[in-house]
């Protein structure tokens, strides 16, 4: 596989646009309506934005190979200017053999996604072409009551205009959710607790370089799988690592045991700076205290470092950014430019 050092920025869509809204690796917008319409009526009203379903959008079950035409279709037709995801899921990696790598470098467009899109914002990088990672359909757009303010600023950001755009710590955040199915959901503001800011580890340096990686655990699959990973580790050498987890929670083990691999196959000293996304603590299966989710989080975090100081011990760490299953999500530029300026603790990505 052959990886770009500098993927490049496709153009931007503009007010009036048409925008694909495809469902890569799940069909969830068919089972939870609600937020999923919510979100098309934002895209239309509050970004100006025409979105475009296909058919496996709103299919559970979907095969690969109709999840990759959707793909397809949204990339090639001239008069799609962005293409979003609605949701994530758990197998989009199944739909990577069935894309056109020389069909969608040919037509780059703005992909917006995270968690299971981890895929398709990696392929993309491969194919040349800077995505986006965050701002799906039914977690983003379709919050209840409204969107978090500074997702609205990122996302809007990011989709209009080019250059750089500093990155903020959340001044409210949450990771506790209601149920999807219920219309009481949508009635009002989800509840939020005040936003405890960054931590920093060895802010000695400014970092800037083209960002890569994502949630951690589809990073996992794919290095199993060897998919869209530079055999050329080179590729990797002075960028920005991004990592977060997802709402399945894994365990510090899972966490420190996944970083170990990457730091025995070489990965994580390639990169003088890692963005660790603030971690989902609560979910439906796991509603933990704030005690317990305190505890999750002080163990995942020791598990990076403890990682980090066996394979990249000089690394500029970014603890708890805002950009992964948790609420804000700030869009970053995935193989775009990502600066880390340790000294004046700030980060400021190009959009």
């Amino acid at each position: 596989m052959t990886s770009p050092s500098s993927p490049a920025y496709p153009p931007k869509p503009s007010a009036g646009d048409r925008i694909a809204v495809i469902s890569p690796s799940s069909g969830l917008p068919g089972l939870f309506p609600l937020p999923y319409e919510l979100g098309l009526e934002r895209l239309r009203k509050e970004y100006g934005l025409e979105p475009v379903e296909y058919p496996a959008t709103r299919t559970m079950g979907s095969t690969p190979q109709q999840r990759a035409d959707d793909i397809h279709a949204a990339f090639s037709d001239p008069g799609i200017k962005a293409v979003i995801a609605s949701i994530g899921g758990d197998d989009q990696i199944t739909v990577l053999p069935y894309l056109d790598r020389e069909l969608i470098r040919a037509n780059p467009k703005p992909f917006f996604g995270m968690s299971d899109n981890t895929n398709l914002l990696a392929f993309l990088r491969t194919c040349g072409i800077v995505a986006f990672h965050g701002g799906s359909v039914m977690c983003e757009l379709g919050r209840p009551g409204a969107m978090h303010p500074q997702t609205a600023e990122s996302l809007r950001t990011a989709l209009f205009t080019s250059g750089p755009y500093e990155l903020r710590p959340a001044e409210l955040w949450r990771d506790i959710d209601r149920d999807w199915a219920d219309p009481a959901t949508f009635d009002a503001e989800p509840v939020t607790r005040p936003g405890s800011g960054w931590t920093w580890v060895n802010p000695d340096r400014v970092v800037e370089g083209r960002s890569w990686g994502g949630c951690l655990e589809i990073l996992g699959w794919l290095l199993m799988a060897d998919r869209e990973v530079a055999h050329d580790l080179s590729e990797y050498d002075g960028g920005v690592l991004l990592l977060e987890t997802s709402e399945d929670m894994p365990s510090a083990t899972e966490v420190f045991s996944t970083l170990r691999n990457m730091g025995e196959r070489g990965l994580l000293g390639r990169f003088p700076a890692l963005l660790m996304g603030r971690p989902k603590t609560w979910s439906f299966e796991r509603p933990n205290s704030p005690q317990e989710a305190a505890r999750y989080a002080a163990d995942q975090r020791e598990a990076v470092l403890r990682a980090m100081r066996t394979y990249a011990p000089d690394t500029t760490i970014v603890f708890d950014v805002d950009f992964g299953h948790t609420d804000p999500q700030l869009v970053i530029p995935y193989g775009g430019t990502v600066r880390v300026d340790g000294p004046a603790r700030r980060i400021t990505v190009t959009y």
